[in-house]
């Protein structure tokens, strides 16, 4: 790549000038860009197979290999992409990429620059459905999705929104809405109109009609919530 700027350089500016900043153009790109991993940064399918990068790294990381796990994550991609897409990318992902140390941060690196905050998050609670999968998610799952999420440059606050949605825990409700049990009914009517401006489905970027799907039924557990404290305040 230093070598092309180089020359590159040299023909715009038909200058040594030019041949150096050329040059050192090429460096910085060689140097700040990774280009060696095909199946991950170039190609079709490329979402596709990082996202099925994120979940082969969450799976795991028990240290086992849940067949629940691996079920959902197929019959997920089927129904996203046809069965015929899906084999495919299955395929790719298993003679490519399984078989070599699939780095986490450079596949954030990869979403974080090509999808929105909404989007991320959408991520995020698929990636949960796939922890969930076996029936629980457990702590070294939750900790895999928190370094997911913050590679995301998601906020705690929207994590433990998610992860609520997932984990049965006391006062689940207000968690999902972020805020605390003896948070003001206009903090709580605040905080709704904020998540639902963020988790609206038609927030999703780059994602299609099934993926929107799912986006909805994250949609409906937040106005499930939100409901369920209306009732215990008689918020109206």
């Amino acid at each position: 790549m230093r070598f092309v700027g180089a020359l590159i350089g040299m023909f715009i500016m038909k200058s040594w000038l030019g041949l150096f900043i050329g040059y050192f153009i090429g460096l910085f790109i060689e140097k700040n860009f990774n280009f060696s991993n095909k199946s991950f940064s170039t190609g079709s399918g490329k979402f596709e197979l990082n996202l099925l990068g994120l979940a082969a790294i969450l799976i795991k990381s028990d240290g086992e290999v849940s067949q629940n796990e691996l079920d959902y994550v197929r019959k997920y991609f089927v129904s996203v992409f046809g069965k015929n897409r899906a084999n495919n990318i299955f395929k790719i992902f298993n003679e490519n990429i399984n078989k070599q140390k699939i780095s986490s941060k450079e596949i954030c690196s990869f979403f974080l620059l090509r999808s929105n905050y909404e989007t991320r998050l959408q991520l995020i609670h698929f990636l949960f459905s796939v922890a969930k999968a076996d029936g629980m998610v457990s702590n070294n799952e939750l900790l895999k999705l928190k370094e997911f999420s913050n590679l995301f440059k998601i906020s705690l606050a929207d994590f433990d929104s998610i992860k609520a949605m997932f984990v049965d825990q006391i006062g689940s409700a207000y968690k999902i809405l972020e805020v605390s049990s003896d948070a003001t009914n206009e903090q709580i009517k605040s905080s709704y109109r904020r998540l639902v401006k963020i988790h609206h489905p038609d927030k999703i970027q780059n994602l299609d009609e099934s993926y929107k799907k799912v986006a909805k039924e994250k949609f409906q557990k937040i106005q499930d919530a939100y409901e369920k404290i209306k009732k215990e305040r008689a918020i109206k």
